[in-house]
């Protein structure tokens, strides 16, 4: 993965979309950090498939609710006056 400065990107866009499109992902830094990567809208969604077939089903996160035989405590709260 190469690394571009933010200007130097700014300035040579083209060669940063080439080299993404080319396979080879782009790093673009502010200040020095990095800051974002320019890779090829393929890659992306494949990254994204595979995100989505790794991600639990609603039902997987109920499922994985801790039962500990607890009971919640309920807060004794006087319902509100509904305004008709």
């Amino acid at each position: 993965m190469t690394d571009w400065p933010l200007q130097d990107a700014k300035n040579r866009f083209s060669a940063v979309v080439d080299a993404a499109l080319a396979g080879d992902p782009q790093r673009v830094t502010r200040r020095g950090r990095p800051a974002v990567v320019v890779l090829a809208v393929d890659e992306y969604e494949r990254l994204r498939d595979i995100e989505k077939a790794n991600a639990p089903t609603f039902a997987e996160l109920l499922l994985d609710i801790p039962s500990d035989g607890r009971e919640f405590e309920r807060l004794s709260v006087p319902p509100r006056s509904p305004d008709l």
